[in-house]
């Protein structure tokens, strides 16, 4: 049996200040043991890792872009936390379709040996080229783990910089759920929830999902460029980018997180 899965399901945007504004889209990501890639590489004929095929996994796409393996860079970021003894890492992202990728956010869900969640880092991506990643422990409450994080990375220009995160996210199962409330001192001001049903790893799978979700990688950027658009019409104000972080990184143990506001 493997890890590695497929996940389908909804991303849901609601800006609550200071428009109202909203967007639901589908889509399918891949969660993927870091320890497995080389195996469903070799056992999937829809699969390649760095070469072209219905659906591509390259390293160079996440962590640092170098040839160091996502793992070692991964186990490096959760040294800096004191995390120590990982199992497995799973990455759940959008993998490359028909060549092409962009993730806007990639979550590594890393387990210790006994198999127990401790530790999620969050990779985000903007449309400069630049990536970020907040790593945090991660403990699991009824089913649930709650983090946060004050956002160091520029990623939407109708976002100032000094807001807050809060992680609501319900691990990988068959089913996962990740929300992100984004707030300022007078309260929430955009919520993201990502909600999606877990399906084996088959090639049959991976065709269905293409042709469900066909160029969805494509219409993830052309939707950001069509999303920013309407948020112009509504005035809603642009922040200029104030260039990358100092570091690659944030860490910390994850911070008490604040009342979610409703998702819709």
């Amino acid at each position: 049996m493997i890890n590695s899965a497929l996940y389908l399901g909804r991303v849901m945007h609601r800006r609550l200040r200071p428009k109202l504004h909203q967007l639901d889209y589908r889509i399918f990501s891949l969660l993927i043991d870091l320890d497995e890639v080389d195996s469903l590489d070799q056992r999937l004929r829809l699969f390649s890792r760095g070469r072209f095929n219905l659906l591509s996994f390259r390293d160079k796409d996440y962590g640092d872009g170098s040839e160091t393996p996502l793992r070692v860079q991964a186990e490096a970021h959760l040294a800096t936390i004191g995390v120590t003894g990982i199992g497995r890492i799973e990455l759940l992202t959008m993998p490359r379709l028909f060549g092409f990728a962009f993730n806007p956010l990639s979550n590594y869900f890393c387990y210790d040996r006994a198999g127990a969640l401790t530790a999620i880092i969050h990779e985000v991506h903007n449309t400069f080229g630049e990536r970020h990643s907040y790593v945090l422990t991660a403990e699991a409450e009824n089913g649930l783990v709650r983090q946060g994080a004050a956002k160091a990375f520029h990623v939407s220009p109708f976002l100032p910089m000094n807001l807050d995160y809060a992680f609501r996210v319900r691990p990988p199962g068959e089913r996962l759920q990740i929300a992100i409330q984004v707030s300022d001192q007078a309260g929430p001001v955009l919520v993201a929830v990502q909600r999606m049903d877990r399906r084996n790893l088959t090639d049959g799978a991976i065709l269905r999902a293409a042709l469900a979700f066909p160029l969805m990688t494509l219409k993830v950027v052309a939707g950001i460029v069509w999303e920013a658009g309407k948020l112009s019409i509504k005035g809603i104000r642009v922040n200029r980018h104030p260039g990358p972080p100092a570091t690659a990184a944030s860490y910390g143990p994850s911070r008490p997180a604040p009342a979610q506001a409703k998702a819709a």
